[in-house]
């Protein structure tokens, strides 16, 4: 079942329709600024145990919940709401934020893999917003103060996040109602900064830089293996993760030019994302032969995050035997694409490429 928003009418009565499945127990698939996520209510066990088995997850591995922008942060946590979360919840909520905190009792274990931690997100999509509000009156009827979704993204679990609502018919057919919110404004998952221990820590570079995160503190968090030894488990931070069926290695260019001359040469499909100027000479050598599939990925940053995974998408669905990613520059800037990119190759570490 597809659940398309049109008239302000009809958005209103599908956006009670779908906070009335998630009062219910039931899942949803609603859109984000990032990905689209696969949401449940994040106090309902049940229901979070049906995210797990649909996605097919490992249920040590935690969901984050998402939240209006009108909610109360402090309902969710243990303890006093740190300053430093304060700090970034003004600078980038609603956004592509994920704040790790102490979770507060109440707060059911599973939506935590069960970990101590609980990860929130105030997210800017306006039908996220839509459903988070309509799930929350549902609930002050019932006289619950506060809800929130918990929503992965909306895959099988360890590939490609969806960006659109068709991604998420392919995952599942009409198991889970989708909301249509278009395509994703970002693209990729959002930033996951670690407030749970005795200084903050970036899990999951994204959207949102680790310098902005450090002008929003006043202090440059961890990175890298200092804030990834002793962390708790967050989304989307497993060695393979973000993985297409189609091996995936990534490349320099001289090795995909090498390549290309090789599986031509035998007849191979053989799928290449590359950018500008080397996409457009690739493709222009390779024209004449019908078993290589190029896409040009854009040149910035931010627009190559925003197409990533509706490129691996398509060129997952060509039936090639190799899918060759051109290697991005090692800087700040491509941080978050090259974090996806280098999980999506672990995944096929031990294929020759």
């Amino acid at each position: 079942m597809t659940i398309k928003p049109s008239a302000d009418a009809q958005k209103e009565i599908e956006m009670q329709r779908a906070a009335a499945l998630l009062d219910a127990g039931q899942l949803v698939a609603f859109p984000t600024e990032t990905v689209y996520g696969l949401g449940a209510d994040a106090e309902n066990p049940s229901a979070i145990a049906r995210v797990y088995a649909l996605k097919e997850r490992p249920p040590n591995h935690p969901l984050i919940v998402h939240l209006a922008s009108n909610a109360d942060p402090a309902y969710w946590i243990d303890g006093a709401m740190l300053r430093a979360a304060r700090a970034l919840i003004d600078a980038f909520w609603p956004g592509p934020l994920t704040l790790i905190l102490p979770r507060a009792a109440h707060i059911p274990a599973a939506v935590s893999g069960g970990q101590r931690s609980i990860g929130l997100r105030c997210p800017a999509h306006p039908l996220a917003q839509a459903l988070l509000n309509a799930f929350n009156r549902l609930g002050q009827m019932k006289g619950a103060p506060q809800r929130g979704i918990a929503a992965p993204s909306a895959n099988r679990f360890g590939r490609v996040s969806p960006t659109n609502a068709q991604h998420v018919r392919d995952e599942f057919g009409g198991q889970v109602p989708v909301l249509d919110g278009g395509a994703c404004a970002v693209g990729i998952e959002s930033t996951i900064v670690d407030l749970s221990r005795s200084f903050p820590a970036v899990l999951r570079p994204g959207h949102i830089s680790a310098a902005q995160i450090a002008e929003a503190l006043g202090e440059v968090p961890r990175a890298g293996r200092d804030a990834t030894a002793g962390a708790p488990r967050a989304s989307g931070t497993l060695h393979a993760h973000y993985a297409p069926r189609t091996p995936l290695f990534l490349c320099a260019q001289d090795e995909i030019a090498h390549a290309l001359k090789e599986a031509s040469a035998r007849g191979e499909r053989l799928a290449v994302l590359a950018r500008g100027n080397f996409a457009e000479y690739i493709s222009q050598s390779a024209a004449q032969y019908a078993s290589v599939h190029i896409v040009g990925a854009p040149s910035s940053p931010s627009d190559y995050a925003r197409a990533l995974y509706r490129s691996l998408r398509q060129l997952d669905t060509l039936g090639c035997t190799r899918l060759l990613v051109e290697r991005l520059p090692e800087a700040p800037v491509w941080a978050a694409v090259n974090d996806r990119l280098s999980r999506a190759a672990a995944a096929f570490a031990g294929k020759h490429f």
